[in-house]
Parts: structure tokens; C-alpha cells; sequence
């Protein structure tokens, strides 16, 4: 019989477990790879099921969501836990609505429980949608990034929970960029709903880190205190190699995708297709206008579910074909890849449109992606990437201090 064990001694576990690293030759650097097998929160069952016996039960997750290969919903519900509600995040509670879509409330067909939508026309859960709740759970897949909505989610439901009294227990996963922290701080005059704190692009965390961070920062409304419960990942380090078991949403479909989103993700502030209306979103950038000037080329079209009105759609883009990208640069560097920025600025022939954001129909202007209005007038007056980077600090190296704080994992 697998012993239940109380939250103190996980976490106590936890800052206690330094795992061996083994390193695996590649082509350009060593890659860490886990030992032991990788085991999410999730899926040590036996370390919160006894605090979810009995109660009222509330959810917030996605597709990502599962316990070994099964949703965790359909899962706990079959272990006999009460669970009242689900809350629905950005591409809804199964996964399948595109990037930016309003989705709507609905009952669950696999299940018949209620889904009650957090990207429609509410992002938190109001008094009455708690009023029936003991315990509020959170288990999203994260990747890393600033402007990857899930963290917004979670530190809405920490509102929530807080002006509700409710507890949060939040089931850790790992971060597959958690090797890298690195981008421009916030300027939180810039402060929109792909960037809502003083963070870089990659911020290097976990969601039950950024969930500490929040609280010991004083991010929530009136600096309050969310009660957390966390169920930490096991045999889990920042600098190991992780693969997602599941895409995490619909254009974030490959590793490679993953990999490359904190650098990629920023042509959502220009006028270059990312490779939204291709099946390999994030790892391809190019525009009709780049013709001549580069071999490789694609063609977004309407893809349901994926990217319905792409930008450029139906024409033929020229670009850089990202797919086969060498990743071992990337974590040796530990750094985002502004270079393929600098050289597509130079390559478009009509530079005032290259950062024209608005005809993407995207996620907003390179201002807020980046996160600072310096990074635009910096590409466009040709600075070196040294020089880019050098504006950054001392921000970034606070961040990085300060992260340290709450740091799950060593």
C-alpha cells in the first residue's frame, strides 16, 4: 500500500533531492538528461488525494492536464473525488479552440460536469462560481514565457481564491525552457494580457514557483497572501531536458515548436507569417515580400482549430525554415535568438510596415511582446545584438536574484 504522505514532508523533499546529472554528448553541447523518471504533480496521486476526499472540488486545466496518459478530471472523477466544476483558460478546457478565441461555457460531454469559460466574458472566477467550492485545484502545462497566458490564468484563480477563501492546490509540472531566463523586464506601463508582471520573456520558472513569486512579491490585488498547497515534481531540475507528453496548445504542436517559442513568438509583432496556416507553426517565419532573397518558402492556408485567418494567408511566404534548427545552440546559450530579428528587419524591403502588427491579427505589438518600446527602435537603428542586450541590465540580473527566492527545484 503506497503511503500518504502530508504536504510538509513533499516540500521538505524537495529542497532536499539533489539528483545526479548524467550529460549526453550532442553536437554542440552536453544535454542534461533526468536519471530517475520525471514524475509530475499530478501523477503522485497519493500525496493529494487525502486532501481532496470529501470536499467540493474545483479545476482549473486544459488537455495537458492528465494523470500518465488520462485527463486528470475523467481520472479523479473515477477515484470518487467530488468535482463540482471545471475552469476553462485560453483554447478551452479540451484544448481545441484557436489562440485568441473567446470561448464560451458548456457542459463536458465525457463527463457532465459544468465548464465555466475564464477567457470569455470573465477571466476569474466570480463569488457565485466559488460559493459551491472547498478547494480549487490548478494543473496547466506551462512553457516559460511571459506571454504565454496560462501564468495570467493562475494568478487570476490566486485572486479568486483570495477574495473567496479558498485554498489552491496546484500540481506541478516541469518547464521545458526552465534552462532560460532571459529577455527584457516588463515595463509595466506596457502591462496588457500577454504581460502582466515585472518578468522576462523567459522567466525560468515553474507555475507552483511563479505561484510562490506572486505571493512573495505582492503581485495580487492589495498584496495578498493566496494559501497554496503545491505537489512538487519529482526528480526534477531546471537544467534537465524535458519533452512534453502532450502539446501544450494548438500551435505549440512539436519540441521544436516549445524550443523555439521564447525567441519566435516576438514575429507575432511584425508583419512576417510565423508559420500560423502551416502544420509547423513557430519554426518557420517568412512574407511574400522576402521573395528573392530567400530559397525556402511556404504557404499558410486556414487550418480550423489551428490558425483560421493567418496572416499572408494563401500566399507564398519566403523565409528562414527554422525546423531543423540545431536546439543544443539554444541551451548552451541560454539565451533567446534575436539575431533572426535583426537579419529579417534588414532583409524586408519596406522597413515601415516590417513591425505593423495590426495586419498580423495576432497577439499584439512587438512593444508589448517584448515588453519594452526600446527593442523596436533598437532594431530599427541597428544596434548590435551587445548593445540590445546590455540595455536589458541591470533588470535582468535583479530578476534573476530575486528568483532564486523561490525556486522549487535546484
Amino acid at each position: 500500500m503506497k503511503l500518504f504522505l502530508s504536504l510538509a514532508v513533499v516540500l521538505l523533499s524537495v529542497y532536499a533531492f539533489r539528483s545526479p546529472q548524467t550529460v549526453i554528448a550532442d553536437t554542440a553541447v552536453t544535454i542534461p538528461f533526468a536519471t530517475k523518471p520525471i514524475i509530475t504533480g499530478a501523477d503522485q496521486t497519493e500525496k493529494y488525494l487525502p486532501w481532496l476526499k470529501g470536499k467540493r472540488v474545483a479545476i482549473l486545466c486544459n488537455q495537458t492536464s492528465i494523470i500518465g496518459s488520462r485527463p486528470l478530471v475523467d481520472s479523479l472523477q473515477s477515484l470518487g473525488i467530488h468535482i463540482v466544476k471545471v475552469f476553462g483558460a485560453e483554447h478551452g478546457f479540451r484544448g481545441n479552440a484557436s489562440a485568441g478565441v473567446k470561448v464560451g461555457n458548456e457542459t463536458d460531454s465525457a463527463t457532465g460536469i459544468p465548464v465555466i469559460s475564464l477567457y470569455g466574458k470573465k477571466n476569474k472566477p466570480t463569488k457565485e462560481d466559488l460559493a459551491d467550492v472547498d478547494i480549487v485545484i490548478f494543473d496547466v502545462q506551462d512553457v516559460g514565457c511571459r506571454f504565454y497566458t496560462y501564468i495570467n490564468s493562475l494568478a487570476r484563480l490566486m485572486d479568486a481564491c483570495v477574495e473567496n477563501d479558498k485554498e489552491l492546490l496546484i500540481l506541478d509540472r516541469p518547464n521545458p525552457n526552465g534552462y532560460l531566463v532571459d529577455g527584457p523586464i516588463l515595463d509595466m506601463k506596457l502591462k496588457s494580457g500577454i504581460g502582466m508582471f515585472p518578468i522576462p520573456i523567459a522567466h525560468g520558472l515553474t507555475v507552483a514557483e511563479f505561484a510562490r513569486m506572486v505571493n512573495g512579491q505582492g503581485w495580487l490585488t492589495n498584496k495578498a497572501q493566496c494559501r497554496l498547497k503545491i505537489v512538487p515534481v519529482a526528480n526534477y531540475r531546471h537544467s534537465l531536458y524535458y519533452t512534453l507528453p502532450i502539446k501544450p496548445s494548438p500551435n505549440l504542436n512539436t519540441q521544436q515548436s516549445i524550443m523555439l517559442y521564447p525567441s519566435t513568438c516576438l514575429f507575432e509583432g511584425t508583419i512576417l507569417n510565423h508559420g500560423r496556416g502551416t502544420y509547423f507553426p513557430f519554426t518557420v517565419l517568412g512574407s511574400p515580400a522576402l521573395k528573392g532573397q530567400y530559397a525556402f518558402s511556404f504557404t499558410p492556408v486556414s487550418i480550423k482549430g489551428m490558425s483560421e485567418t493567418p496572416l499572408h494567408m494563401n500566399e507564398v511566404c519566403y523565409g528562414m525554415d527554422l525546423r531543423k534548427y540545431d536546439i543544443s545552440v539554444l541551451l548552451k546559450e541560454k539565451q533567446i535568438n534575436i539575431q533572426w530579428m535583426m537579419e529579417l528587419y534588414k532583409a524586408y524591403p519596406d522597413k515601415d510596415k516590417f513591425f505593423d502588427y495590426k495586419q498580423s491579427k495576432e497577439m499584439g505589438s512587438i512593444d508589448k511582446l517584448a515588453g519594452t518600446k526600446d527593442f523596436k527602435e533598437q532594431i530599427i537603428a541597428g544596434k548590435s545584438e551587445a548593445e540590445i542586450r546590455q540595455s536589458w541590465e541591470p533588470a535582468l540580473n535583479q530578476y534573476k536574484e530575486m528568483r532564486e527566492k523561490y525556486l522549487l527545484y535546484p
